[in-house]
C-alpha cells in the first residue's frame, strides 16, 4: 500500500536490495508482535516517517533503517488505519 508518487522508487533496485537486507536482518519476523513474544513473519518493510513528494529524494528517509520497521500483514494495516483516522480529545472533539 503506498500513493503512486511512490510507485518508481517502491520498483527501484535501491529499494529492493534494502528491503531484502532489512529483511534478512530482522529475521523475517514482524518486529512489534516479536516484541509481544509472538512469532509472525514480517511481510511488509514499513517506513515509519511516511514518504512524501518532499522527503522522496532523501536517502536518511527512504533508506535508512532507522527509518524502517518489518511488520506482518495485520500491524502494517493497523498502522495506516490508525494513522488515517481522525484523532479526538475527550470530549470528542476532533484534534488538529
Amino acid at each position: 500500500m503506498h500513493d503512486q508518487f511512490a510507485n518508481s522508487f517502491y520498483g527501484s533496485q535501491a529499494w529492493k536490495k534494502c528491503r531484502k537486507a532489512y529483511t534478512e536482518y530482522r529475521r523475517g519476523l514482524c518486529e512489534r508482535c516479536s516484541r509481544r513474544g509472538l512469532i509472525v513473519p514480517g511481510e511488509e518493510v514499513h517506513h515509519k516517517i511516511r514518504l512524501t513528494p518532499q522527503n522522496m529524494t532523501d536517502p536518511s528517509i527512504t533508506l535508512s533503517w532507522s527509518n524502517l520497521e518489518l511488520l506482518c500483514k495485520a500491524c502494517h494495516d493497523e498502522e495506516h488505519k490508525r494513522t488515517t483516522q481522525l484523532r479526538t480529545d475527550a470530549s470528542g472533539h476532533v484534534e488538529l
